[in-house]
């Protein structure tokens, strides 16, 4: 393995969080497994071969979140670098001394990983609700990640993968993928009408999760005009724009286009909506579009308060809210798996030909990376992989 590797990276030390933006790709020391009985007895090293950048990287990338995360696991650790990245791809090189007696992992299979390492003993996780973990890390936020060559982990975590079943391209973005599959579990979507609003990423995978769920009809909400076209390659009927909310009122719901999903539902509003975006209007315009009884699963992130209009007819409409947060661990990924790894529904497919553009200007070789370069492509596409193995 060497003893140092490329990684990107962020290091207070060099960068001000607040006054800085993007990675730094830098040499590092490969991690380690300890001496036979230390800490590591549990873990392995994954020589990564693809990782995906994520919404999260994004955040990371323009410094707009997880900056409180990163700085204070830090100072914890009384460390200033953090190796960045949390999707990936790899082969297992190492295990502790109890892996392959407690996992069954061994060196030369082929792992994804949950990016979520709980702890194991809070009141969430002695129930079962590890998604909500109340003592978790996150790889490349709270822990060094995956945009490196190797990267340290415990066994606990991975998932083995089987590339004769599904394309290593596809088998790289398992994790983010997993995130719309939890979301879709949420409520039944067979013969369902479908809203989904932010068609980023997770957006776009929730499209064609719905589809294979066994939604009726799926409705995109979009602004940007290559992620609208990208959604209606996918499976929506139709994709609208919504209008910008006025300044003073940036909370403010867009009444036309609820008009537009009331017209398309026979006035009666859509039985499921996903509110993947993240901003206020947005909430309020999914709160209003479903219809009577119908569920609103609450996705996109936003930090602070919001401001709900009307809130009474969440209580009168019966409106059922759904939070969701990253993958049931690890019955997301049994669903993950069976829809990737069937050919019948064109889901993989689907996922390499329009959401990573069948690599066209989505794939960067980590000896070729270029920050510049990078935010380019990061700009254009929804999903960007970087290799490691050529």
């Amino acid at each position: 393995m060497g003893t140092d590797m490329w990684a990107l990276t962020f290091d207070r030390s060099r960068e001000d969080w607040s006054t800085s933006k993007g990675l730094v790709k830098e040499r590092v020391p490969v991690p380690q497994l300890d001496e036979p009985g230390g800490a590591d007895r549990s873990s392995c090293i994954i020589r990564v071969k693809a990782a995906g950048f994520c919404g999260s990287d994004r955040g990371i990338w323009w410094r707009k979140a997880f900056g409180d995360m990163i700085l204070g696991s830090l100072d914890k650790e009384g460390a200033d670098r953090r190796v960045i990245g949390h999707e990936l791809l790899g082969e297992i090189v190492a295990v502790g001394e109890r892996v392959h007696e407690k996992y069954g992992y061994e060196p030369g299979m082929v792992v994804s990983t949950e990016s979520h390492i709980v702890c194991g003993v809070c009141a969430q996780c002695r129930v079962g609700d590890l998604h909500v973990c109340a003592d978790d890390k996150i790889i490349g936020i709270s822990r060094d990640g995956c945009f490196a060559e190797y990267v340290k982990l415990p066994a606990k975590a991975l998932w083995p993968t089987d590339l004769s079943r599904i394309r290593p391209e596809v088998a790289a973005v398992q994790e983010p993928f997993g995130n719309a599959v939890h979301a879709c579990q949420s409520t039944d979507l067979r013969g369902k009408t479908v809203a989904v609003i932010g068609c980023g990423t997770i957006g776009l995978f929730a499209i064609l999760i719905a589809r294979g769920m066994g939604a009726r009809r799926v409705i995109g909400v979009e602004v940007d005009p290559h992620h609208a076209e990208l959604a209606k390659k996918l499976g929506c009927e139709v994709v609208l724009r919504p209008a910008m909310p006025p300044k003073d009122r940036p909370w403010a719901s867009d009444p036309g286009l609820i008009e537009q999903v009331k017209a398309l539902t026979d006035g009666v509003g859509v039985d499921v909506v996903f509110e993947m975006a993240g901003f206020n209007s947005a909430l309020n315009n999914a709160l209003r579009m479903a219809r009577r009884g119908g569920h609103v699963v609450l996705f996109g992130v936003k930090n602070g308060d919001a401001h709900i209009e009307d809130y009474h007819r969440v209580i009168m409409n019966g409106l059922q809210l759904h939070g969701v947060v990253g993958r049931q661990i690890f019955g997301t990924w049994e669903m993950t798996r069976a829809l990737l790894e069937n050919p019948l529904n064109g889901i993989q497919d689907a996922v390499w030909d329009v959401i990573l553009n069948k690599g066209d200007g989505t794939r960067v070789h980590i000896d070729d990376w270029e920050p510049e370069a990078f935010e380019q492509m990061i700009r254009r596409h929804p999903k960007v992989l970087i290799d490691f193995e050529r």
